[in-house]
């Protein structure tokens, strides 16, 4: 799931999405940072303008008892978290409905009532000299303050939706990006796999750079499979041609074996070509079967297989043969019947070519096992055995048609056995793994 939600958040979609989200909140942030900077200082102009009108009403009363009546008067109807008016006479008595008073915290504004109560908020003020007398105007702050608040709600009403809704815009385009990639993905893995026939299904919803990129691949594929498929071909009509003319030569040679005689040179030399011969029909015989379990002609018969009977049966034909040469053939197979559908005959060659592998390839004292078992609904068969196995970075290239490894260049065989098998195991629809025995080599086929 996490791995999931990596990719998620990796995939371009996302990323331009929070791009974009990011651009967008800078040039909100700047937006309002902007236009609080201009309201507030507009409110903060238009106190400072009500405070010079103030003060200019009180200029023109005629004495300071005109200004303390006149003063004391517009107090009482004041709200005092609005406005405080404070004159003290040239007499030193204060009128209005507060004064203020400094200490080592700053200014304060008292109310004259009689708790003398601190009030609370913050105030611009004007003082001025007036007819021997202190007069301070002072207007309370808090719709500038105020102003912050609805700057806020604002940024979190306007911002926080709109970056929702990108973000999940940007998860939704991104899963269906991912689906489409996905869909070009695994068809990039089944033509390394070897199917050559996958094509990327190219859906009208699809971008236009995820369509053009799935036509090349499809083209790609194409001009791969027909040159694969005209390589098979030729060597399919090499071997085709030369089968008979190599059967003719067998012929010949039998005949001739039979007015030589055996102990001589000359028919010890007879059968030393008798048995390259044997050998060549052989290749080319497989080079064919070949040819037609990839063409999949073979398909269009299959039935239903019992793979636990067909264990069985092999592992009884080649016990015989493991134990002259001094090994161990056991058979590891679940009571429950294990079926799939296919080809009984090539199942039963997938199964000797490994087996007759496994004893030629091991020495005396191996265990080689014929293993069947069912792993998440699916049918698993393995031939395994505890010999000298194949190195990693050779497991891919043993199974080319003619590739033999160094060490068993000088046994029977001709390179064609695991190419076959791999080629059956596709027709049916498995997977070949070529895995570490430890020691040894284990051959997994999922089906």
């Amino acid at each position: 799931m996490m791995a999931r939600l990596t990719q998620i958040w990796r995939s371009m979609p996302v990323r331009l999405a929070l791009l974009l989200v990011l651009l967008f909140s800078v040039a909100s942030l700047l937006s309002l940072a902007a236009s609080y900077a201009v309201t507030q200082n507009s409110f903060e102009t238009a106190i400072r303008a009500d405070l010079e009108q103030d003060i200019a009403g009180f200029r023109a009363a005629p004495s300071a008892r005109a200004v303390a009546a006149l003063v004391d008067a517009e107090s009482r109807d004041a709200d005092p978290s609005r406005v405080i008016l404070s004159y003290i006479a040239p007499n030193g008595q204060i009128y209005g409905n507060g004064a203020i008073a400094r200490d080592d915290e700053g200014y304060h504004i008292v109310s004259l009532a009689k708790g003398r109560a601190e009030y609370d908020g913050v105030y611009l003020s004007l003082t001025t000299r007036l007819f021997g007398g202190q007069l301070t105007v002072a207007r309370s702050r808090a719709e500038v303050e105020a102003l912050r608040t609805v700057f806020l709600n604002i940024l979190l009403i306007s911002l926080l939706p709109t970056v929702l809704i990108a973000l999940s815009g940007g998860l939704y385009l991104a899963r269906r990006s991912k689906r489409h990639v996905e869909v070009i993905g695994g068809t990039l893995d089944d033509l390394t796999n070897g199917d050559l026939g996958a094509r990327v299904s190219v859906s009208p919803v699809w971008a236009d750079d995820l369509v053009r990129i799935g036509h090349k691949i499809n083209i790609m594929a194409r001009a791969q499979e027909a040159q694969t498929q005209m390589l098979r071909q030729v060597s399919s009509d090499i071997a085709h041609d030369l089968k008979t003319p190599i059967q003719r030569v067998a012929v010949h040679l039998d005949d001739l074996a039979r007015t030589v005689p055996p102990e001589t040179p000359e028919g010890t030399l007879l059968a030393r070509a008798q048995d390259e011969v044997t050998g060549i029909a052989s290749v080319f015989q497989s080079l064919l079967q070949i040819a037609s379990v990839e063409a999949g002609s073979p398909k269009s018969h299959f039935k239903p297989v019992e793979l636990n009977q067909l264990c069985l049966t092999f592992v009884e034909v080649y016990e015989p043969a493991a134990s002259a040469n001094g090994q161990s053939l056991i058979c590891d197979i679940p009571e429950e019947v294990i079926t799939v559908q296919g080809d009984k005959n090539l199942l039963g060659q997938v199964l000797a070519n490994l087996i007759e592998n496994a004893l030629r390839h091991t020495g005396a004292g191996t265990t080689i096992s014929v293993g069947l078992a069912r792993r998440d609904g699916h049918a698993l068969l393995w031939v395994s055995d505890t010999g000298p196995g194949i190195p990693e970075d050779e497991r891919d290239k043993v199974l080319r048609r003619l590739y033999r490894l160094d060490a068993s260049r000088h046994t029977p065989g001709n390179g064609l056995g695991l190419s076959l098998v791999e080629g059956v195991v596709k027709l049916h629809g498995g997977n070949l793994a070529l895995l570490d025995n430890a020691p040894g080599l284990k051959v997994e086929i999922t089906f």
